[in-house]
């Protein structure tokens, strides 16, 4: 039943009732009605009796009342679709959708109501309520089951009045004489309406879906959807082929599958659509699996000189029609999506041209009238405007950093310098890269050319000064399209001349197409999978008028942008190169090039003195490693080091954590020849451990005072950050913590609060990403095997839910995703149907990923024997648990890029917070008599950033946003104060933050594993 509602054309009655009270005064009535309206399906929900109820328990009831009855008759509840024994169970409102997403119901949805009916007994003197016997008309879905309900029960059905009948189908008479009417209609907007099922009540399954996929970021489905005919759709991947490619017609092809689209493969770029035929060739979903971990493009690339010519384009689209397809995604670089953007804007007048010449009739062209453009950036030289990173150059800057890294090798063995010739033609985004994470001595960038008449000197200037400083190594990164300030290409045997004048043995390294090689890394096949989804999202939502759109990162996030734009900004940089532009160049770059290059500058060349600061701005400042050890702690300790040094400033390496400073006041003042070599070394050079500073304060401060450190860096998981909130909790006593401290979040589980990248997270899934891959290919080789494989995370699931979507596991366990049994035999049920779908050489090994701390009762070993006992010797399962290999030995490149990043913003914060108080300090001073005051004032209160004047306590820093989290959200740094962030963001017990930002990717990897389908039945 629903809401109580009244014959709405009466003026005189009153609608969308939900509670009723009736009042009887004998109590044989009262008893009746109870038992009258329970056979209706009202629920007593609470009784009272004035003889035996508290003052405390007479909320509610009528101060006249002897006895009450509350009676409920509640709204209709959703049920399961039926168990294994075919009963159907009801759902909890709490966990409907209707009760998570209320803004989704509907007019008739909004009638399902509880109705609450109050029955009182009250004494023989109390006035009579005139206003009953009453008339009320309840709202049901089923007429029928209240007919069988007053029939089994001898109970009268009264016919309605003709005005009536117009709503009511019957009334029944209740025991004190009320006439209680039943309808299946309703009013809403002076309009009939019919409620012919529960089903109506309910949010309808379009829309569900639609939510299901909005909230994994897709946006896509309509309520008409899934009753249209299945879009067709083509994907290709042209130009220069990058790591990544696979995995995007991967995402492509099984995101389409999922929303009920087929996807066709283009062959060897756009010669498939010219050619037609087998090269455009449907792919199915198990086509593709297995292509996460595959480098370059299995459906080919190749120049393709027709498609260049209208007639050859005229082919392609007679292709796509005869194949009943008119959405087109494109996966390459800015000459692919040149042609296919012109593809689109002719398309109409190809297809009349095709009418015209009778190659197809009109009758099939019909539908086909417009053209539907997608393109994603693959390109190994990230030289796309509009986009923070394209799809396969972190995999190519992955390739350099290996090979400069075996090179350093030989090059220190025999003290001789390498010149590394890398992609990029009118873009130096690779050789900047490497050039700071390689510890190159100089980069050539075509986009910040050098002096003409003053490079070949400031060359031999800059590597023979760390040739003299101790340096048996020298590496020079040339882009190859490197220039001077006049244009004048700068090639590797010019480079390699110069460096020959001043005495250093040089070879030349041509990396060339090693840099296209191999697999993807973590993080391109993260983007790669995420933005083939949207691809699809953008298809389906595009219409004739839509700009075609290209699928961009932007501050870390998916985003649209127009492909004419971006494409237009990509050529108007190499015309601003080629005009000298070169400022104007770097503004269409992506929004951290020049800070990027800024860095590389400050720790590569600015050694020589140059950028030394006056005396009395001089800092000592402290680096501390606190927590379990990750790749990235010795490369962001050199880049802290490397800026101080090249400011005259002092860093001071505190060795063993906290332990040893505390314990043997292990510190010590590290050079330049001590850290130069870690920009590739994993692990910790000073040591580290959990302790923390609260283990002794008293030594920890007396420590920092004696070195008169200005400042303190720490960096480390959340043990780092939990020192951080101590030593700023403990300013008040120990006045030398008032110095500014920043936290570097340095762990392989990324669990810091308040940053979504922590230094050390993406070696750790690149570690993953190549152990999966070689778990996936034995359990290949055996063909009916599954693994088990426990990640690290603690409490944590951001590890283990990435490296779910970028190894293409089936299963993912984490806590934020409750272990249960209902969830297992989903997941039993999905790796049954794929086994069985198994063909030849699409069989690929099968994987679970599971969080080290996901469940204390469904651990590794217990899922791994379910898993084994359900299989019935159909398939077998194992366990894998990679360990304290996910630490890594070598740092990824991305962090070390994002190493040199933090390190170089922690080390300006502290540089400007102490300028501010050191000027503070000086404008204080003015004010006293004596100037040998003010000047011994100013030697012996620096450190403490109070001071006391006429009694009067006065702070000379701003001590309150001086200990700070070094953050990433999306791709912009900040610093956020750690009482803020403790407060608001931290959940001490679990070590981890509150905030869950990965979220999306356990979505979209539900999507592309099959989880979806099985659970809609579709697999």
């Amino acid at each position: 039943m629903g809401a109580i509602e009244s014959i709405k054309k009466n003026k005189d009655l009153v609608g969308d009732v939900t509670y009723a009270s009736f009042t009887v005064t004998k109590s044989a009535d009262y008893i009746a009605l109870i038992e009258f309206y329970k056979k209706f399906g009202f629920t007593i929900i609470q009784t009272f009796s004035r003889e035996n109820i508290t003052e405390a328990d007479n909320f509610g009831i009528s101060t006249d009342s002897r006895k009450e009855c509350w009676m409920e008759v509640f709204p209709i509840s959703r049920t399961t679709d039926g168990n294994a024994r075919g009963k159907s169970n009801i759902i909890p409102f709490q966990e409907t959708i209707e009760y998570l997403h209320p803004e989704l119901i509907d007019a008739k949805g909004k009638l399902n109501k509880s109705i609450v009916l109050k029955i009182r007994l009250v004494s023989h003197d109390v006035n009579k309520n005139l206003e009953l016997p009453g008339k009320f008309v309840m709202l049901t879905y089923s007429l029928d089951i209240v007919k069988s309900i007053a029939e089994k029960n001898n109970i009268k059905l009264i016919k309605p009045s003709p005005q009536e009948s117009k709503i009511v189908s019957f009334f029944i008479e209740d025991p004190v004489g009320n006439l209680i009417g039943f309808t299946n209609h309703v009013y809403i907007q002076d309009e009939i309406i019919t409620i012919n099922s529960r089903d109506d009540y309910f949010i309808s399954v379009d829309k569900i879906e639609a939510l299901k996929l909005a909230k994994q970021g897709l946006n896509i489905l309509s309520a008409s959807t899934a009753t249209t005919k299945k879009k067709r759709i083509a994907v290709l991947t042209s130009g220069g082929d990058a790591q990544g490619m696979c995995a995007v017609v991967r995402s492509v092809v099984r995101a389409g599958i999922y929303l009920n689209c087929e996807v066709f493969g283009c062959y060897e770029g756009y010669s498939g659509l010219v050619k037609g035929g087998d090269l455009l060739k449907k792919l199915e979903w198990g086509d593709v699996r297995g292509w996460l971990s595959l480098g370059g493009t299995l459906i080919g690339t190749a120049r393709c000189m027709e498609f260049k010519e209208r007639e050859g384009r005229l082919l392609a689209a007679k292709n796509m029609i005869l194949k009943g397809i008119d959405a087109l995604v494109v996966c390459g670089g800015d000459g692919s999506l040149t042609g296919a953007d012109l593809f689109r804007s002719e398309w109409p007048s190809l297809v009349e041209e095709l009418i015209e010449k009778n190659i197809l009739t009109k009758e099939a062209c019909e539908n086909y009238r417009n053209l539907t453009i997608v393109g994603l950036v693959g390109s190994i030289d990230n030289d796309m405007s509009l986009t923070d990173t394209t799809i396969g150059a972190f995999s190519s800057l992955e390739r350099i950093c290996e090979m400069v890294d075996y090179i350093d090798s030989t090059a220190a063995s025999h003290s001789r310098a390498f010149v590394v010739e890398v992609m990029g033609r009118n873009c130096g985004w690779l050789a900047l890269m490497a050039g700071i994470c390689c510890g190159a001595d100089y980069s050539f960038l075509p986009e910040i050319p050098p002096n003409s008449l003053t490079w070949k000197d400031e060359l031999k200037e800059i590597c023979k000064r760390h040739k003299e400083k101790g340096r048996r190594k020298t590496t020079v990164i040339v882009a190859e399209g490197a220039i001077d300030n006049e244009l004048n290409k700068i090639t590797s045997e010019e480079v390699k001349d110069c460096l020959v004048e001043i005495g250093l043995d040089t070879r030349i390294t041509t990396l060339g197409h090693v840099q296209r090689g191999g697999t993807a890394v973590a993080i391109d096949r993260c983007l790669s999978t995420l933005q083939g989804v949207e691809a699809i999202n953008a298809v389906l939502e595009n219409t004739p008028t839509t700009p075609s759109p290209m699928i961009a990162i932007q501050n870390n996030r998916i985003v649209r942008v127009p492909l004419v734009d971006a494409v237009s900004k990509t050529k108007y940089i190499a015309q601003c190169i080629k005009e000298k532009k070169f400022e104007e160049a770097i503004k269409y770059r992506d929004s951290t090039f020049k800070e990027y290059y800024d860095n590389f500058v400050s720790i590569s060349r600015d050694d020589d003195n140059s950028k030394f600061l006056p005396e009395e701005k001089r800092l000592n400042i402290g680096i501390i490693h606190v927590g379990a050890p990750t790749a990235s702690l010795n490369c962001a300790t050199r880049a802290i080091v490397l800026y101080l040094l090249s400011k005259n400033h002092k860093a001071y390496g505190i060795e063993n954590g906290f332990s040893g400073l505390i314990g043997h006041g292990s510190i010590k003042e590290l050079s330049w020849n001590d850290v130069e070599e870690w920009h590739n070394l994993g692990g910790s050079v000073l040591g580290t451990n959990r302790s923390l500073p609260s283990e002794d304060f008293g030594s920890v401060s007396f420590h920092l005072q004696n070195k008169k450190l200005d400042g303190l860096i720490i960096i480390g998981g959340f043990e780092a950050y939990e020192s951080l909130k101590e030593l700023k909790d403990a300013r008040e006593k120990y006045p030398i913590f008032n110095i500014p401290i920043v936290c570097l979040p340095s762990t392989v589980s990324n669990n810091v609060p308040g940053t979504e990248y922590s230094l050390g997270s993406d070696t750790c899934l690149n570690i993953l990403v190549n152990y999966c891959d070689a778990v996936k290919q034995s359990a290949s080789s055996s063909r009916r095997r599954v693994f088990v494989i426990e990640v690290q995370g603690g409490n944590c699931g951001y590890i283990a839910s990435y490296c779910g979507l970028v190894t293409g596991a089936l299963a993912v366990y984490t806590q934020e995703n409750k272990i249960s049994l209902n969830s297992i035999e989903e997941d039993l049920e999905l790796l049954e149907k794929t086994f069985a779908n198994d063909k030849g050489d699409q069989r690929s090994g099968k994987i679970f990923i599971r969080n080290e701390k996901a469940s204390k009762v469904y651990t590794t070993e217990l899922i791994a024997d379910i898993i084994e006992e359900n299989a019935q010797g159909k398939f077998e399962s194992r366990t894998a648990i990679p360990g304290h290999v996910q630490q890594g030995k070598i740092p990824s490149s991305m962090d070390r890029m994002y190493s040199a990043r933090f390190a170089i913003k922690a080390c300006e914060f502290i540089e400007e917070n102490n300028f501010q108080m050191m000027e503070k300090i000086q404008r204080l001073n003015k004010g006293c008599e004596r100037e040998g005051e003010a000047e011994g004032f100013y030697e012996a209160e620096k450190n403490l950033k109070y001071f006391y004047k006429h009694g009067k306590k006065i702070q000379v820093s701003d001590v309150n946003n001086n200990a700070v989290l070094c953050a990433m959200q999306g791709s912009k740094v900040y610093f956020k104060d750690i009482d803020e962030v403790w407060k608001a963001d931290t959940d001490v017990a679990r070590r981890r933050g509150i905030s869950v930002h990965w979220d999306k990717l356990s979505a979209v990897n539900d999507m592309l594993s099959g989880r979806l389908l099985v659970r809609e039945e579709k697999f």
